[in-house]
């Protein structure tokens, strides 16, 4: 049988398109329109007592870093409560008004718990905290991967704060707190570090140089941390700020630092490039074992207006779009894997049997760093 004409299959073929339609209409009810997006999750409550922070991740578990009495705190404002912002409503992205610092902690994955625990600083020029792309997105990535993971609630320049004091005793005071909880929460003592973003790297860095001073500032007969060490096993630097090393500074490097993985992207974010550079020269210069450098070709610092198509305002671990930078979390885990922190709970890794031979070696000659023995 010939094929009818072309413009009638065409027509007919319309006409039946369209029947379909008003069928398939007149068989779905009339729904109403969904219901708005709920706002940015409420903090908690502001009351007369010291301010209790509420998770940022389903289960998490909040501990104050410090007592309500302790004199290193505000007590004419820990009662505030913390004040949540977001990059893209109705998400959270960062807090602001903290007066009350906390850690937030979530256990690794059932079994694979290798009892290491990595305490998360985020970034956000010490104004913001982004605590969402540069910590609560990282979470389910480590406890996954068999690594306890805790949020850092630590203190900011814009509440009038000074980050080189406050936010890095936050740090350490951190360090001491998630080590004396090892028992109630499985983790192992020898496996505790801590990762910073930008801002939060800068706190980070200190904490790896400046744990000594702070233990004997802190042993004191009414600390009940005080025979904690605050010293991190290891550290990630991930797009840092200026380090101890910037601008021709000169620091004392313990002889017992640990090993520290540094990652940035390169000609799109030169400056922080060349910081963790800086920084990482520093420690290759007087020995300090296991540090590990990761320049990318590609990508920019999170925040940057004048390139944001490329950036979100809070990176993380974010592919970006397939930038390369998008994949240092997983340089990360394959150092950590290769410095032993990813072995069972309770075995020495290979990170503390080569810090512990450092010890004696002999100095380096370098006229630009001072080790400390």
């Amino acid at each position: 049988m010939p094929l009818m004409p072309h413009p009638l299959r065409s027509a007919l073929l319309v006409a039946a398109t369209l029947a379909a339609a008003a069928l398939a209409a007149a068989e779905t009810p009339a729904l109403p329109a969904p219901p708005t997006p709920a706002g940015i999750t409420a903090p908690g409550p502001q009351t007369a007592a010291p301010y209790q922070p509420t998770p940022i991740v389903p289960g998490g578990i909040v501990i104050p870093l410090y007592p309500p009495d302790s004199p290193h705190l505000d007590a004419n404002r820990i009662h505030e409560a913390e004040t949540y912002g977001s990059y893209s409503p109705p998400h959270l992205g960062y807090i602001v008004n903290i007066h009350n610092p906390s850690i937030e902690f979530h256990p690794a994955n059932g079994a694979l718990n290798t009892g290491a625990t990595v305490i998360l600083a985020a970034g956000g020029g010490h104004n913001k905290l982004n605590i969402v792309g540069e910590g609560a997105l990282l979470v389910p990535f480590f406890t996954q991967n068999g690594i306890n993971a805790v949020l850092l609630r630590n203190r900011l320049r814009s509440d009038g704060y000074e980050p080189t004091t406050h936010g890095v005793r936050d740090a350490q005071q951190a360090i001491k707190l998630v080590r004396a909880h090892a028992q109630h929460w499985n983790l192992d003592t020898n496996k505790i570090g801590i990762i910073g973003f930008s801002a939060g790297a800068e706190l980070a860095a200190r904490a790896g140089l400046d744990y000594a001073a702070f233990d004997a500032a802190e042993n004191t007969p009414e600390n009940p941390l005080a025979p904690i060490s605050s010293r991190p096993d290891f550290i990630g630097s991930v797009y840092p700020g200026p380090s101890p090393f910037a601008f021709g500074n000169e620091t004392e490097i313990p002889r017992d630092a640990p090993p520290v993985f540094f990652a940035s992207p390169g000609w799109g974010d030169w400056i922080h490039a060349i910081w963790a550079t800086e920084h990482f020269t520093a420690l290759l210069e007087v020995g300090v074992p296991n540090c590990e450098l990761h320049i990318y070709a590609r990508g920019v610092h999170p925040g940057d207006n004048s390139q944001a198509s490329q950036a979100p305002a809070t990176a993380g671990i974010s592919s970006r779009g397939g930038v390369a930078f998008g994949k240092w979390q997983e340089s990360c885990l394959h150092w950590l894997d290769d410095l032993g922190f990813l072995e069972k709970p309770g075995v020495e890794t290979q990170a503390a049997r080569d810090t512990a031979a450092n010890l004696d070696r002999p100095d380096r000659i370098t006229k630009y760093r001072t080790v400390k023995r």
